[in-house]
């Protein structure tokens, strides 16, 4: 083991190195030749350079959530935000400054002292970076727009090893770029967000149903979806056998008592914001193997509730209602696409035994194959191994074409290529 700097640098056999490389899906087992462990912007910058100089892949590690396992290189140089984990918070401004390597319990700790947050994702060891980068879909939304609707400005590593702050001012065409991009033009870290007066309490509503009871229910449930306030994210999962429906209510109970439950053993839920956040956190989260698809649906016809029942009786499948605040954005206001979703869908499983690789992903495709006719678009922090066809199907023509300029811009050597990968164009001719 050496240091560099304030940098942790880790070779294979030093201590650490094992534990340093795993990450979410633990159907990714790769060997970078260096961890680069980053204290500071300045550590982050020396490890971006070396790799350069080095002629060395570039993998950046924040939560490590990547479905397709984009937070390790294998032979490369991995750059290892983890020690970069705080979150600070100015409650007077309603501002929270977030580190690049913070997990979004991190920020939800330090604003719910407050009683404020921002829109942070739906489980609290999901890092903040690859989240935001993305888009940012979490229980806030409705209310307050996407994760990168809410960031204020970034401060970003290069790929030319040079500290930018990008903002509305600064930048602009960077600051659109970065919002719904991923991690395609640098590495941020430090995220300014704004916060939001939310209280401390949540709510979770489900009632389950099974047999001939399922399809009238989703139909209720779907339509009430069209109606309710913001403060209330439908969702959805389907099982073989059963099928529950509820929502997430965000904020004070005032009373909302949808009617699509009828005939459901209803579940009333009171907790907290944070133990709503921290409800889908997983023990052992970096044993299990992984693989998913998703969709986005931008209407849901009966056909199409017909289809989820069914995707079900495969996997674990689910839905989370969009709209909101999300749609009040205007469409070309940031790299994020398809604001105008109505669900997302999402269909998968986690195992661990290497020999049910093949039947776990085969039972995803052919439930995700089901909702295919319905669909239209997908959520790039939800894509896996799709490669370039998903990520033209989670950006429109239009924004690819944006994005594939600020890469020529900002990136054209594709540095930063271990993402879903806007590639710049000497690399497609």
């Amino acid at each position: 083991m050496t240091m560099t700097g304030t940098a942790e640098v880790l070779r294979p056999g030093d201590r650490g190195y094992d534990e340093a490389r795993q990450v979410w899906n633990a159907m990714f087992d790769r060997r970078p030749a260096m961890i680069v462990r980053c204290r500071t912007v300045q550590d982050v910058v020396g490890a971006v350079r070396d790799a350069r100089e080095r002629d060395l892949e570039v993998s950046v590690r924040c939560g490590g959530h990547s479905a397709a396992g984009f937070g390790v290189t294998d032979g490369g140089l991995m750059i290892d935000l983890t020690p970069m984990g705080l979150a600070s918070v100015d409650p007077a401004r309603r501002r929270a400054y977030v580190q690049g390597g913070a997990l979004l319990g991190a920020l939800d700790d330090a604003a719910q002292r407050h009683g404020l947050a921002t829109t942070a994702g739906n489980v609290s060891h999901t890092g903040v970076g690859g989240l935001t980068l993305g888009g940012g879909m979490g229980w806030l939304a409705r209310q307050y727009g996407l994760a990168c609707d809410n960031v204020i400005s970034y401060e970003l590593v290069t790929a030319a090893g040079e500290v930018i702050r990008v903002s509305a001012d600064e930048h602009p065409d960077l600051f659109w770029g970065l919002r719904g991009g991923g991690g395609n033009f640098g590495i941020v870290t430090e995220f300014e967000f704004a916060l939001h007066d939310t209280g401390t309490e949540a709510l979770v509503v489900e009632s389950t149903f099974t047999g001939d009871r399922r399809h009238a229910a989703m139909r209720r449930w779907r339509d009430e979806h069209l109606t309710a306030p913001r403060q209330a994210t439908f969702t959805a999962s389907a099982a073989p056998g059963t099928l529950t429906l509820g929502y997430v209510w965000t904020g004070p109970d005032t009373g909302y008592r949808p009617t699509f439950n009828k005939g459901g053993d209803e579940r009333r839920m009171p907790m907290s914001y944070l133990q709503l956040q921290r409800r889908d956190d997983t023990d052992g989260r970096h044993a299990l193997r992984r693989y998913g698809r998703s969709h986005y649906l931008k209407s849901m016809p009966d056909a199409a509730v017909d289809a989820f029942i069914a995707a079900g009786e495969h996997c674990g499948a689910g839905l989370q209602g969009y709209g909101g605040a999300i749609a009040d954005v205007a469409e070309d206001a940031t790299a994020f696409g398809h604001r105008d979703t109505m669900f997302e869908f999402g269909a998968g499983s986690s195992w661990t035994d290497p020999a049910d690789d093949d039947a776990r992903r085969d039972r995803a495709r052919a439930a995700a194959a089901l909702l295919e006719p319905f669909t239209a678009g997908v959520y790039v922090n939800s894509l896996g191994d799709e490669g370039a066809a998903g990520v033209r199907r989670a950006y429109p023509p239009a924004k690819l074409a944006r994005l594939t300029a600020l890469k020529d811009r900002y990136d054209p050597a594709n540095v930063f290529h271990l993402n879903q990968n806007i590639a710049p164009t000497r690399s497609l001719s």
